[in-house]
């Protein structure tokens, strides 16, 4: 019989069958030479146990003590086995559930990861393994292109083929960056809880596997609740492997984790942080370990800390909830520095970063350029209604003294005076003697500016008091005294150059005759010192939303402000109130510390510039100067009575 021909259903199967075994033969062919082409100048995987870390800077204070230590923190590398069962078992729940199954990559999960992308029509969940995430934290960069990911991939299946599980993980866990400089498991534990990783508890190590997918967002310093509830996540996928058992989940909510004391301090960290980005600036990113010998005095800076909290924990029924302040010495050192009142809640740096509005404690620019233009202490004025450009100031009370002199109207912080003499003199003349001091920020010239209506930094107030402390010299504040490599080489060193007298003769004696009384007379009755010589001015904006005192004595300056973050009102805190107590507290205990003199009355002073003995002044007995009548601020007299020094 003669053969049928063959059914065209049989012949199309064949045919499709050819096509496709074409296909997955170039296929093959393509994915060859894709794999060729994106390995080429991928790193070899054996130089994995020599993978050098970043560099590290370590910051000392101005004795040789260790501050802080920035940058890459290593320890030795710690074997899998020598570890709690659940330690490891932690990162592979929370990262990679299916770790011990996969050859490198996760196939569902990178289509789970798909699906979810696609619903929520962006990135919504990633697909790394952690054998992926081994290979690009060690060998490439974060990039995230195609080719990136196919090199990651390729390395991954390499890793596998090389390496074992229990061998991938402990890289992995000896390598992974944990925040806070940290660097492994080992240094974590350490870092965050000051044991050894062997004794982690299951509620520690969910903490350090929660950190993970962002060191920064999830940290238990900067944000408690958020790294609580990430960790809750771990211990729940931890039940759900197996990796715990419910009760053990149940007893780690019944022990709450405490961070390392040493830590959650943060001693000087708003210090360093400022300086922080300096050293890049000054000798570029680092290739080495570096050493900054820097100018601060860490027990000055503790007793800042403490004696900020006593006085915003004292006053909080008073709206006094932050507070910065700035210590320098003569020669523009910064001796502490405190951004607010607590680093491990904010780290936004009050010190250095916030403009707030200086109120009187801006006055003494006022009267320094009225000295400078020929007036003098005794000379008369009256405090009277004025109106300027149709502005009329008012002082608190909404009363006037009459008659009085220029040393009694910056004594008593008279609005009415100041806005007068400003006027007078010229404000643009005001903002150049500011400038020249050493107020870096912009100053507006509105009528309202003679009584503080310009936003400053208390590093700017302390830097700008200065040259009133030291004989009238420029005083830039400096953190960084030299920079140097481990092995002792000097990459940096500050140069003490010839400092240019910014305030001369008389004006700088009448000036600080008149700031001594402040403290003496007026309204910084609060930070007196009896038996130093101290000087200073009170400030308070009209609305009570900043009060600052910035006070000195020989070659010390201390500038204080007290407010709120979001910028509301206080209840009727004054410059002579919270800011005076806390400048008094600090400074009565760093003047252990520092080399006290009294103020130096600088070149060519005219003899009897000061209308009262010195040593009145130092014995804490001078007169006032101004008439019997005159009465301290009113703004003070509203104020909390005097309380005892807070001790830090």
């Amino acid at each position: 019989m003669p053969r049928r021909p063959p059914k065209p259903a049989s012949r199309l199967g064949v045919k499709l069958l050819y096509i496709f075994g074409i296909a997955v033969v170039w296929i093959a062919i393509i994915g060859v030479a894709a794999v060729a082409f994106f390995a080429q100048g991928l790193p070899d995987i054996s130089r994995l146990y020599a993978i050098q870390r970043q560099p590290s800077i370590t910051y000392l204070d101005r004795s040789g003590g260790l501050i802080s230590v920035r940058g890459s923190q290593y320890a030795p590398p710690v074997k899998i086995d020598d570890m709690p069962a659940y330690v490891p078992a932690a990162f592979v729940s929370i990262e990679d559930r299916r770790f011990y199954h996969h050859m490198g990559f996760d196939l569902i999960g990178i289509l789970r990861a798909v699906v979810s992308d696609v619903r929520h029509r962006h990135a919504a969940e990633g697909a790394s393994t952690i054998t992926q995430q081994l290979a690009r934290n060690l060998f490439l960069t974060p990039d995230q292109t195609i080719k990136r990911k196919i090199q990651e991939l390729i390395l991954a299946v390499e890793l596998e083929q090389k390496f074992s599980k229990k061998e991938i993980l402990a890289l992995y866990m000896n390598r992974v960056y944990f925040g806070a400089g940290a660097y492994g498991i080992e240094a974590a534990a350490q870092r965050y809880f000051n044991k050894p990783s062997s004794k982690l508890s299951v509620g520690e190590v969910a903490i350090l596997a929660g950190l993970l997918k962002s060191p920064t967002h999830y940290s238990p310093i900067s944000d408690r609740e958020r790294a609580a509830r990430r960790a809750t996540i771990v211990l729940d996928k931890m039940v759900q492997t197996g990796a715990i058992t419910p009760e053990q989940r149940a007893d780690a909510f019944q022990h709450p984790v405490n961070v390392s004391p040493t830590l959650a301090s943060q001693h000087a960290q708003y210090f360093i942080d400022w300086i922080d980005a300096q050293v890049r600036q000054l000798v570029g990113q680092p290739q080495q370990d570096l050493v900054v010998d820097t100018t601060l005095d860490l027990p000055l800076d503790a007793t800042a800390a403490a004696a900020a909290k006593a006085v915003t924990d004292r006053d909080a029924k008073l709206g006094v909830q932050q507070a910065a302040l700035v210590a320098l010495d003569g020669q523009g050192r910064v001796l502490a520095l405190l951004g607010g009142v607590n680093y491990s809640e904010s780290q936004f740096n009050r010190a250095v970063d916030a403009r707030r509005q200086a109120g009187s404690s801006w006055k003494p620019f006022v009267y320094l350029t009225a000295m400078e233009a020929g007036r003098t202490p005794d000379q008369p004025v009256v405090d009277e209604p004025v109106t300027i450009n149709g502005w009329s100031p008012q002082n608190y009370t909404k009363k006037y003294l009459g008659p009085i002199t220029l040393e009694t109207a910056l004594a008593q912080s008279v609005n009415t005076v100041a806005a007068r003499l400003a006027d007078e003199i010229g404000r643009d003349n005001v903002a150049r003697v500011a400038h020249r001091l050493g107020i870096l920020s912009e100053i507006n010239l509105d009528p309202s500016m003679a009584l503080g209506a310009v936003e400053v930094s208390p590093l700017e107030m302390a830097q700008a008091y200065a040259p009133f402390s030291n004989g009238g010299l420029q005083a830039s504040a400096y953190g960084i005294e030299r920079i140097r490599s481990a092995d002792g080489r000097v990459l940096y060193q500050h140069k003490a150059d010839n400092r240019a007298s910014v305030i001369g003769n008389p004006p700088l004696s009448y000036m600080n005759r008149m700031l001594r009384q402040v403290v003496v007379s007026g309204t910084g009755g609060r930070a007196r010192l009896p038996g130093y010589d101290v000087a200073g001015k009170t400030g308070t904006t009209s609305d009570y939303k900043d009060a600052w005192f910035v006070g000195y004595t020989g070659d010390f300056v201390t500038a204080v402000w007290v407010g709120k973050d979001d910028n509301t009102a206080m209840r009727r805190v004054t410059g002579g109130a919270s800011p005076a107590d806390l400048w008094h507290s600090f400074v009565a205990n760093a003047l252990s510390r520092v080399k006290v003199t009294a103020i130096p009355p600088g070149p060519n002073a005219p003899e009897g510039a000061y209308s009262d003995p010195i040593n009145d002044l130092l014995n804490g007995t001078a007169p006032a100067t101004g008439p019997p009548s005159a009465k301290p601020d009113p703004a003070d007299a509203e104020a909390p009575p005097p309380a005892a020094p807070v001790k830090p």
